[in-house]
């Protein structure tokens, strides 16, 4: 038997391939700028490797401070915003959203046509709160690129213009067609983004207060936020465009780049910049069942219920998916309460533990925690669009094979 070192359980001389794999396919052939990646076990930082450049123009390496664009990783932290407000009777799961937003009463179902003419039938249920958390709202996401409606939605660019708000958003969606009746089958959406108005709304405070005082400030997160401040911008990644053959190009340069300004669009479903310590600590949080050095964020009961399948029968996703896109595999994995849920191991092909739960983001980031072996895993780089590389369920098969 191999003597191994380790560090709470975990082999450090497995997580090192990590480093080596993330070099020889990934960083040295050019396919990706840089890394940054850490691994914590029972509370305990078990690896932490940055890699490569975060700004390939400047010649500047990835650190362990950098400020990275996590995009869609931004959605769990609204909907524990959310969820904490559940927790305080604001809401209940099955209300009607038209309750909170009275023009979204009669919502229509696409049938043809094309923006502003669209041909309508009348939704066969309503929409709930938990619609929006489960992306089964009959919304959609513009870059889909699949239907009409979600020409619509680029046209009026409602996926997080900088100079849209909260409130034009939900304006302009309740005069749009959604792309089937609520509950009844799952597409990524903007739903994120209408529950951090509904946040806003029922908190009666601006979202990014909202988030600072009940989520940044209590977990230590001083880097996370909307915009990059002036005295982040030395430590904030350049992000890249993958082009054929596995090349990329600069997408937004930190200096120019839209994030330096504070936006008037607090985006719920992707707005956020962070750094990979301060995501450790919203997601060693919910590790340790909504607590982080003695500050609670969330419940107990109220994780363990965000974390369970809150798809239909218990169904995974290939057989609710209207649209091809997805932050994670589809196979033997659920939806929650703003996270995925893995509810087949065996099915999804990557090793793991049922209710591992987790998210991704635009740009490749990506997290998960296993509540099974109290671990969580945080990776950051900078590469358009998550789709590009298998990385993320390679890193899955590294870092648990790493477990003695």
């Amino acid at each position: 038997m191999t003597e191994h070192t380790q560090v709470a359980g975990l082999s450090t001389d497995h997580l090192s391939n990590i480093e080596s794999h993330l070099e020889r396919c990934y960083i040295q052939p050019g396919k990706l700028p840089g890394a940054l990646t850490l691994v914590a076990r029972r509370g305990e930082v078990a690896y932490v490797k940055a890699q490569g450049l975060m700004d390939v123009e400047r010649n500047k390496p990835v650190r362990r401070d950098t400020v990275f664009r996590i995009y869609s990783m931004t959605k769990p932290i609204t909907s524990i915003a959310m969820m904490q407000l559940y927790e305080q009777g604001r809401f209940l799961l099955d209300d009607p959203v038209h309750k909170y937003i009275p023009a979204w009463r009669t919502r229509r179902i696409y049938k043809s046509g094309v923006y502003p003419n669209f041909l309508t039938t009348p939704a066969s249920s309503t929409m709930t709160i938990r619609d929006l958390f489960t992306h089964m709202s009959g919304l959609t996401y513009g870059f889909m690129q699949r239907t009409n409606v979600d020409a619509a939605y680029r046209e009026l660019k409602l996926d997080g213009s900088r100079s849209m708000t909260l409130e034009a958003l939900v304006d302009h969606l309740a005069e749009l067609p959604l792309e089937f009746s609520p509950g009844t089958a799952w597409n990524y959406s903007v739903s994120t983004d209408v529950l951090g108005y509904l946040v806003q709304l029922l908190a009666d405070k601006p979202f990014d207060e909202y988030l600072r005082e009940h989520i940044f400030e209590p977990l230590d997160m001083p880097d996370t936020g909307f915009h990059v401040r002036d005295d982040q911008l030395e430590r904030f990644a350049a992000c890249y465009q993958y082009q054929a053959g596995d090349q990329f190009t600069l997408q937004d340069d930190p200096e120019t780049s839209p994030f330096r300004r504070k936006p008037q669009f607090m985006s719920g479903g992707g707005g956020l910049v962070s750094t990979i310590d301060d995501y450790f600590h919203f997601a060693q949080a919910l590790c340790q069942a909504g607590e982080f050095r003695g500050r609670r964020i969330i419940g107990r009961k109220t994780l363990e219920f965000m974390c369970r399948n809150h798809l239909p029968r218990n169904q995974d996703l290939p057989g609710l998916s209207v649209g091809a896109f997805s932050e994670t595999p589809f196979a033997g994995t659920g939806f929650g309460l703003g996270f995925s849920v893995k509810t087949d191991v065996a099915k999804s092909q990557t090793n793991g533990s049922v209710g591992e739960y987790g998210w991704g983001g635009l740009a490749s980031t990506n997290f998960f925690v296993d509540p099974v072996e109290e671990l969580v895993m945080i990776f950051m780089t900078q590469l358009i669009p998550s789709s590009t590389y298998p990385i993320r369920q390679e890193l899955r098969a590294i870092v648990n094979g790493a477990l003695l």
